[in-house]
């Protein structure tokens, strides 16, 4: 089996607060750390009532500091709005306190509705179009000194943070292999172009200093459970909140529903997102991480979970480690 990771969304469910959702954060990442996976990734978010992730790299160093072994890392951060210095800063201190620990994932959508973005960048004059331009002058920022340069980051300089680039279009996909960069694929939210991205990226890939042949990921929502009708239950939850977000009222993690009686509409709304989704028992999970992997001959998987109940979620991701093991 391929290596397994982990993608948080630090899911802030009902009733609960940002503080809940960051402990229980902490508390999977030493779970899955003792279960094998590879990478705790998290994702940068804004104004989302559901998500407690948005400062990416505050939450970063809080599980970093919280586990032993696991890398952690941004799936991811949205480079539109940042400065690369900033972000070369941030991630160059968490190098320095984390040795070899680190991954610096980018994207380049704004992860926020316009009128979000536009109050974190204060002008979206600067955006998408100059997101290459960005990740170059990351990797001068984060690679060796260079003497008389106008500007340094320290820390950062001389840190060589491994930088993946993320996304669910052929255009991450077409850059990261240009760049000879990881390239990591959202297809958890966003499968339509997966096989094609996939194809693309390693068919231009070109060798770099960080990487000499392609190296691809792809996430996928997984929902385990002991039998069927259980982890079939425990989906609602993201089901819901796909509704949501696609009626325009985000809102924190709902409790599973019963006895679901989706309406023809919201049917139609979960099936991009939610497509590739797998939700079952061990047998039904274990055959479909199986077909996901043998279809796409991706290197690494990334599974996340938007579980309300905590001891679900944490059984989950144990089932699925298990699956890889056995």
């Amino acid at each position: 089996m391929i290596p397994f990771s982990v993608l948080d969304l630090s899911p802030i469910r009902q009733g609960d607060t940002p503080s809940h959702a960051l402990a229980n954060s902490l508390d999977l990442a030493r779970h899955v750390e003792r279960w094998g996976y590879r990478r705790f990734w998290l994702a940068e978010h804004h104004s989302m009532p559901g998500i407690a992730s948005a400062a990416a790299a505050v939450v970063i160093g809080h599980i970093a500091a919280g586990t032993n072994s696991i890398r952690v890392g941004s799936g991811g951060v949205m480079l539109p709005n940042h400065a690369p210095l900033v972000i070369a800063e941030q991630f160059g201190t968490l190098a320095a306190l984390f040795p070899d620990r680190i991954d610096l994932g980018l994207g380049r959508a704004p992860g926020a509705d316009q009128t979000t973005a536009r109050a974190l960048r204060r002008t979206l004059d600067v955006g998408a179009n100059s997101f290459p331009h960005d990740v170059l002058e990351l990797q001068r920022l984060l690679g060796p000194l260079v003497p008389g340069a106008p500007v340094t980051a320290v820390p950062g300089y001389g840190s060589e943070v491994p930088i993946w680039l993320l996304g669910s279009s052929l255009y991450s996909a077409e850059l990261a292999a240009v760049m000879g960069l990881p390239f990591a694929f959202a297809s958890h939210f966003a499968p339509a172009a997966l096989f094609d991205a996939l194809d693309l990226y390693r068919r231009t890939f070109r060798p770099s200093a960080q990487l000499d042949r392609p190296f691809a990921m792809a996430g996928l929502s997984v929902f385990a459970a002991e039998t069927d009708a259980a982890a079939r239950r425990l989906f609602t939850s993201q089901q819901q909140q796909v509704i949501n977000l696609r009626k325009g009222t985000p809102g924190q993690l709902q409790p599973p529903i019963e006895q679901p009686d989706w309406q023809p509409w919201e049917l139609a709304a979960m099936e991009p997102m939610l497509s590739s989704a797998v939700v079952g028992s061990r047998q039904t999970v274990r055959a479909g991480i199986t077909e996901f992997i043998r279809l796409t001959g991706i290197d690494e998987l990334i599974v996340t979970a938007q579980i309300h109940d905590h001891q679900a979620r944490l059984r989950s991701f144990e089932i699925v480690s298990q699956i890889r093991g056995e």
